[in-house]
This record gives structure tokens, C-alpha cells and sequence, in this order.
């Protein structure tokens, strides 16, 4: 697998976010530990990938803030903690050569990943695209929301949208530009969110869509604009996106979602982009789960995403016949 800066990737750095203030139902912050449980270090390992385990990130020490709090905004304080001691090590881990992946907690971590590693990109002369793998647009803003859950604001917040200016604080604000952002397996918005995302001309690609033209065609376009443009791109993959019949364990489910093969076409197809540099997995709720099936299927998931092939899969032993092969 070749990485975003067009070399065989060779380091991949984890780093747990485990938060969960910005959803409404909590148990997000163990989902960094259900994803170790469940084998991503050894699967990506076994892949030819050094994997470096940074743990889990502690909200750093903030000075007082002299901010307002916006309206609806639910438990702004901690997650502007968070996200000020995030965006840093962000920048830090996509500056040290490897891949980060940030392992969730709840979606408003994508707050801070993203800001830091459109920073360094930036710094590099490239533009940072955004693939939001999501049953929800995450478009609201405090004058839109219907909730005031902040991890339905941060697709919002990493466009630059306002209403939560003061979210970073003396951290420099790296945000995207609408243009590069692609909505992929939507299947609920709320209305003056939609409206919102239609009058910024976001790109989505629905569930009706993908029911439609497929997911190879849809992904291949996406591919391609971020290729055309010499781009880099950030995956931020919020479980919900499947199928809750695949992955019960998150705390906002919607029926519809992206099927088993959907979702590891989706992954295939950008492992062989070459273009990711960064990927979030959120919205992992361990206490929601099934005996940690939305762990495992998260967790091979990304290892599509970093080059394993279905040949490379183990056959499964109840499919063996006594005395075959």
C-alpha cells in the first residue's frame, strides 16, 4: 500500500479519544479499548504495518476560558478541552510520517483530529479532502441544531461554519473548505441542516444514491476529485453508517444503512486510492453492542482500508468439512 505522500505505508499510529460528552447516549469512551480488544494492532500488524500505540490522550490542563458559551451547545466546556488537546497532537502524529488513526469516543473528536492534520498538510502545499462515512451529515451548527449535540456539528465546525469560533482557543484553525468535503451514506438529516448543506452545494452521496449507481461508481468519483487535485484524503468513519442488523453498537442507529460488502468495497477501493493519510472510527458504544460485533467489524473494516484482500482472510473453521481442506 502506497500512503498519501506516495511511498509504501510502513507506520501507522493509533491514538484513543476516548470521549463521549458531544452524544446524547454515553459509553462512546470505551470504545478505544472495545477496538483493541477486538485485535486492530495485531490485524494491522499482520498486514506488514508498524502499528505504535500511543494510548489514550488526556484532556490537557486550559487555562480558564474567557469565552461565551454558545446557545445549544450541549457540554461545550469539556469538548472544547478536548478538542484544543487533540488538534496538537493531531498535527504531531500525520508530522511524524505515519498514518494516524484516531480511535473514538464520539464524532465530535473530528473537531480536533481533522484541524490538526489539515494543519500539517497545509504546510505541505496539499489540500485536505474529508470522506464522512455517516448515516448523519454532522452539518448542524448551534443556529440549526434540534438536538444541541456537538458530535452533530463537526463536519460543520471543520468547514469553517460559525458558532463555535472560540472552540480552539489560541490553537490555529485549519478548517476545509466545503468543496472538499464528501457526505457518503447519509441517511438522516434534519431539516435546516439540509438546507444548509444544499446552500453550500456539499457533496452527498445518499443511501438512495448508492441503492441507484452503487457504491463503486459514487467512490470512484470521490477518488478521483481528490486525485485531480493532488489531494490528501481524511476518512472519518462513524459506524453508524452500517446497517444496524452489522454493527448494533452505537447509540444512533438508523435502519438502511451500508451492507457488510458496501462497506468493505468502500475500504478496498481507497486502499487501492493510495490517498488516505488519516482515518477517525467513532461512535463505537461498547455498552450497546452484542458481544462485541461492532468491534470486530470495525476492525476489519480497517484492515480493507490498509490492504487486506479477501483472499488474505482467513476460511472460517465451521466451513470445513471433516477430512477437507
Amino acid at each position: 500500500m502506497t500512503d498519501a505522500g506516495g511511498g509504501r505505508v510502513g507506520r501507522v499510529a493509533l491514538l484513543g479519544v476516548p470521549i463521549d460528552m458531544g452524544a446524547a447516549q454515553r459509553g462512546t469512551l470505551m470504545g478505544p479499548a472495545a477496538l483493541r480488544i477486538a485485535g486492530i494492532k495485531p490485524v494491522l500488524e499482520s498486514l506488514s504495518i508498524d502499528v505504535l500505540d500511543h494510548g489514550d490522550i488526556s484532556i490537557a490542563q486550559v487555562a480558564p476560558a474567557t469565552d461565551q458559551i454558545p446557545a445549544n451547545a450541549n457540554h461545550y466546556r469539556d469538548i472544547q478541552a478536548w478538542t484544543r488537546t487533540l488538534s496538537p497532537r493531531a498535527y504531531d502524529l500525520a508530522k511524524s510520517g505515519a498514518i494516524p488513526i484516531f480511535l473514538g469516543g464520539d464524532h465530535s473528536l473530528s473537531m480536533g483530529s481533522i484541524n490538526g492534520v489539515a494543519r500539517y498538510w497545509l504546510e505541505q502545499g496539499r489540500e485536505l479532502f474529508v470522506l464522512w462515512l455517516d448515516a448523519h451529515a454532522d452539518y448542524n451548527t448551534p443556529l440549526t441544531t434540534m438536538t444541541a449535540n456537538m458530535h452533530g456539528m463537526s463536519a460543520a465546525f471543520v468547514c469553517g461554519e460559525p458558532g463555535l469560533d472560540d472552540l480552539l482557543g489560541e490553537e490555529p484553525r485549519a478548517s476545509i473548505t466545503s468543496a472538499h468535503l464528501d457526505l457518503f451514506g447519509i441517511h438522516s438529516i434534519d431539516p435546516l441542516e439540509k438546507k444548509l448543506v444544499h446552500e453550500r452545494r456539499i457533496a452527498i452521496a445518499d443511501m438512495r444514491a448508492i441503492d441507484e449507481f452503487g457504491v463503486a461508481v459514487l467512490m470512484h468519483s470521490v477518488i478521483e476529485r481528490v486525485r485531480a487535485r493532488n489531494g490528501v484524503l481524511h476518512v472519518s468513519f462513524d459506524l453508524d453508517v452500517l446497517d444496524p442488523g452489522i454493527a448494533p453498537g452505537v447509540g444512533t442507529t438508523v435502519p438502511g444503512g451500508a451492507t457488510y460488502r458496501e462497506a468493505h468495497l468502500v475500504m478496498e477501493l481507497l486502499y487501492d486510492s493510495g490517498l488516505v493519510g488519516s482515518v477517525d472510527i467513532v461512535e463505537l458504544n461498547p455498552f450497546l453492542d452484542e458481544r462485541g460485533r461492532t468491534a470486530r467489524v470495525a476492525v476489519e473494516l480497517i484492515a480493507s482500508l490498509f490492504g487486506q484482500q479477501i483472499t488474505d482472510r482467513p476460511t472460517p473453521s465451521n466451513t470445513l468439512m471433516p477430512g477437507g481442506s
